[in-house]
């Protein structure tokens, strides 16, 4: 299990209580990208804390190479899993699932978050698209196979899903939810969010320099 972080002190300690709890055989590894707060002497209870170069596809990949599993699980620190999450990510592997995600949901209950969470999902089914909010797994090798996941500061689920759905490996999505927090969709607006976080996907399929791209976001968090 790798777990990205910056300045997340006011999460990390919930997320890794509660994963800790879990049942199912796991490693958990915090790459952090040189918090200022104090995320990494929280974690270290729970976790092999190590500091990264920063960006979420850099510390994904950095987390990944210090894994010592056969089955490589990003999890988001506002996110929290069902009981039965580990043990069926195990079992997908174990019939022949390379990669996937679980189904997502907000925490907030409000109609439109519940929208955005259900397209997500049709999106993973339809499209065989996944996004690190919705949990990513895959199997070591198939990580070897294609170099890690993409080296971006950004973007780099979305990236990963275009690079694996143009080799023909479709993301296997799990019959367990992941809950993540809508902390952002509540505090930028949620249909505001929403469109430009499709708006953000737009413009990377159109080449658009991904350091504006992370501008953007950083404004939209």
């Amino acid at each position: 299990m790798i777990v990205p972080t910056l300045n997340e002190e006011r999460n990390i300690a919930a997320l890794l209580e509660h994963v800790t709890a879990l049942p199912g055989e796991k490693e958990i590894i915090v790459a952090d990208g040189g918090s200022t707060d104090s995320t990494s002497e929280l974690a270290v209870s729970w976790a092999e804390v190590f500091i990264c170069p920063r960006g979420r596809g850099p510390q994904c990949n950095a987390g990944a190479l210090r894994a010592g599993g056969d089955i490589l699980f990003f999890l988001h620190t506002d996110s929290r899993l069902e009981r039965d999450a580990l043990p069926k990510i195990a079992q997908a592997v174990e019939r022949g699932a390379v990669w996937g995600c679980l189904k997502l949901r907000f925490d907030d209950g409000h109609w439109l978050t519940r929208l955005i969470a259900w397209c997500s999902n049709m999106r993973v089914r339809w499209r065989g698209i996944a996004f690190g909010d919705q949990g990513i797994f895959m199997t070591r090798s198939l990580f070897a196979q294609i170099g890690g996941i993409p080296d971006l500061p950004l973007m780099e689920d979305y990236a990963l899903s275009l690079l694996l759905k143009g080799k023909g490996l479709s993301p296997e999505q799990l019959d367990s939810y992941i809950t993540s927090s809508a902390r952002r969709f509540v505090s930028g607006g949620r249909l505001r969010v929403w469109l430009q976080m499709w708006s953000l996907r737009a413009q990377y399929r159109r080449g658009v320099d991904i350091s504006i791209l992370q501008s953007t976001y950083r404004n939209i968090r």
